[in-house]
C-alpha cells in the first residue's frame, strides 16, 4: 500500500474486519525519508503513538505545486486514490496505529464518497479532533491486547471513525462561513506550543492572537474540532515525549512543563499515553 524507500515498516499486530484493517506498526527511518503513500481503495488513518520524525511534511503532488509541503501532525488521513508524498529528516523509530477504512464500506454507509477539496487535503494532514483521536487510541489498545469479541468491537470502532471522519470533512467545508480562526492565528498558537517550556495560559494565547479569550476559544473549536484546552494539554504531552528521549530527569521535565509535581505529571502522562514516563523512556531506549 505504500512505497517506503529506505524506510522499513514492521507490523507488530493486526486485526482485520469487513470494514477496516487495523495495524500497530513501527517505522524504522535511519536516514532522511522521501516516500509516496497511497491506498487505492481505503481511507488511510495514522495516529502516531511516539513522536514523528523531525520535520515531517507532505505534499499532494496531483493538487499542489511540487515544492508545496505542509506539516504532518499527530493524526493524518490520506483519501483513497490520492498520492501523498511524505518527507522527514529521519532519526528515531516511530510507532503508529493505522486504520484503513474500506472505501466500499464508506460508500455503502454514506451513499457515496467524501469530498476532499485542496483545503480539506491540507486539514487532513493534521487532524486535531478529540473524537477521532480517542477512537484510534481505543483501537490501538484492542489491537495490542485483543479480547472477547475483538472483531465485533473493531468493526464498531471503524463505523464510529467513519462517521467522525465524515463530520470532520463537513466541518472543514463550513469553517469559513462559521467563523474559524485565520490561518496566521493558528500558526502562532502552534509555534508557541511547540516551544518546550511551560504551557501558555489562555490569556497569553489570546493576547498573541490579538483577540479576547472568548473569541479565541470559540474560533479555535470551530477551526480544529476540539477545545483549545485539550489542544494545549496534548501539545504539553508531546513536548514531554520529546524530553523523555533525552537524559533530563523526570522530575525536571515535570516542573519545566508546568506540572505541580512529578506525580501529577506521571498521572497525566499515563492517562494519555498508556505508559508511565519511565516506561515510555525505557521503550525509547530499547528502540
Amino acid at each position: 500500500m505504500a512505497q517506503r524507500g529506505a524506510e522499513v515498516m514492521t507490523i507488530e499486530a493486526e486485526l482485520r474486519v469487513p470494514a477496516a484493517t487495523a495495524q500497530l506498526v513501527e517505522f524504522t527511518i535511519p536516514e532522511p525519508a522521501d516516500n509516496i503513500l497511497r491506498a487505492d481503495q481505503a481511507y488511510w488513518l495514522d495516529l502516531c503513538l511516539t513522536p514523528r520524525p523531525r520535520n515531517a511534511r507532505a505534499c499532494y503532488r496531483d493538487h499542489w505545486a511540487p515544492d508545496h509541503f505542509e506539516r504532518i501532525g499527530e493524526i493524518f488521513m490520506v483519501p483513497p486514490g490520492e498520492s501523498m508524498r511524505a518527507k522527514s529528516d529521519g532519526g528515531r523509530p516511530q510507532s503508529s496505529i493505522l486504520c484503513h477504512l474500506r472505501q466500499d464500506a464508506m460508500r455503502a454507509w454514506f451513499g457515496g464518497d467524501l469530498k476532499w477539496t485542496d483545503r480539506g487535503l491540507k486539514a487532513g494532514l493534521n487532524i486535531e479532533n478529540v473524537y477521532i483521536r480517542g477512537l484510534l487510541r481505543r483501537l490501538a489498545e484492542e489491537v495490542r491486547h485483543p479480547g472477547f469479541a475483538s472483531e465485533v468491537l473493531v468493526e464498531l470502532i471503524a463505523g464510529q471513525l467513519a462517521i467522525e471522519l465524515g463530520r470532520y470533512c463537513a466541518e472543514i467545508t463550513d469553517t469559513v462561513a462559521t467563523g474559524g480562526l485565520a490561518p496566521w492565528r493558528l500558526r502562532l498558537i502552534d509555534e508557541r506550543l511547540n516551544e518546550t517550556r511551560q504551557a501558555p495560559t489562555l490569556t497569553e494565547l489570546a493576547a498573541l492572537c490579538k483577540m479576547s479569550v472568548r473569541q479565541l476559544t470559540r474560533g479555535f473549536r470551530k477551526s480544529r474540532g476540539c477545545s483549545i484546552g485539550e489542544h494545549v494539554a496534548r501539545a504539553r504531552l508531546k513536548n514531554a515525549q520529546q524530553l523523555l528521549a533525552t537524559d533530563e530527569s523526570v522530575k525536571s521535565i515535570a516542573y519545566s512543563l508546568g506540572f505541580s509535581s512529578p506525580s501529577s505529571f506521571s498521572y497525566a502522562f499515563r492517562r494519555a499515553v498508556g505508559q508511565t514516563p519511565r516506561e515510555f523512556r525505557q521503550r525509547e531506549l530499547r528502540g
